[in-house]
């Protein structure tokens, strides 16, 4: 018998929820092809990074989609290079967001530090580059901008879809807190994470300039109803 498509469904769930989870401990970032789509999972400690081109949506809708899908394109590159220089790993774009997992043990530091050099690169290469190319981009008021939110803690990862249609999902406070941070739009500050991933920085990441200055900036940020310890940054490093 063919089991229509609400048959299918309700199938699909009951055994989603019936099937016990065979979630083993990891020590890498899996991929698709380590995690089994019925039942398997991966829980491991991980940093999170998210980075987000501001305003996508006026980009795409007041210039050439040639000229947006250049400047994603632009901000991508250059996110996922300087993610992988830091030893993280690039798990999964979302539109105009990617998204980097570190897991050394300096993922905190490597984390923050891919952060500040985005933050050079968007406005120090990406920008100006962008601005010469394109006179609609030097006739207006738009600026390229973006956000970097980090949150590091307990990840599971499992397979979601079906058969031939399906990716990893990342379950646990850090993958969601840090999109949360990525979305912040203050001013000149592009940098924010959490208060768990300041107390590991090592001081390197911390404090910079000839005067060995303090980068960050506390403040409470409102989520789900809580106020979160998070510091803000508007510093850049040079790649």
């Amino acid at each position: 018998m063919i089991m229509t498509l609400l048959e299918d469904l309700n199938s699909g769930v009951d055994n989603i929820l019936k099937t016990p989870l065979d979630i083993r401990n990891g020590r890498i970032v899996p991929s698709s092809e380590d995690i089994a789509l019925a039942n398997g999972g991966s829980r491991f400690y991980g940093t999170i990074l998210y980075a987000d081109l501001a305003q996508s949506s006026q980009l795409a809708t007041e210039f050439q989609q040639r000229t947006a899908a250049k400047v994603i394109k632009s901000f991508l590159l250059c996110c996922t290079k300087i993610i992988t220089e830091h030893d993280g790993t690039v798990t999964s774009f979302d539109g105009d967001r990617v998204m980097g997992i570190f897991i050394d043990d300096s993922k905190n530091t490597n984390a923050v530090k891919t952060a500040l050099k985005i933050n050079y690169v968007v406005q120090k290469i990406i920008e100006p580059k962008v601005k010469t190319y394109f006179s609609s981009m030097r006739e207006t008021s738009y600026e390229i901008s973006h956000a970097v939110g980090i949150d590091t803690g307990v990840i599971l990862a499992v397979r979601a879809g079906q058969r031939g249609s399906n990716d990893l999902i990342w379950v646990g406070r850090s993958p969601n807190f840090a999109a949360n941070l990525s979305e912040i739009r203050e001013s000149n500050y592009r940098s924010f994470i959490s208060d768990d991933v300041f107390k590991s920085l090592n001081e390197s990441a911390k404090k910079g300039g000839t005067d060995n200055n303090d980068m960050w900036e506390q403040r409470s940020h409102k989520w789900l109803g809580i106020s979160w310890t998070v510091y803000r940054s508007s510093w850049w490093w040079k790649p």
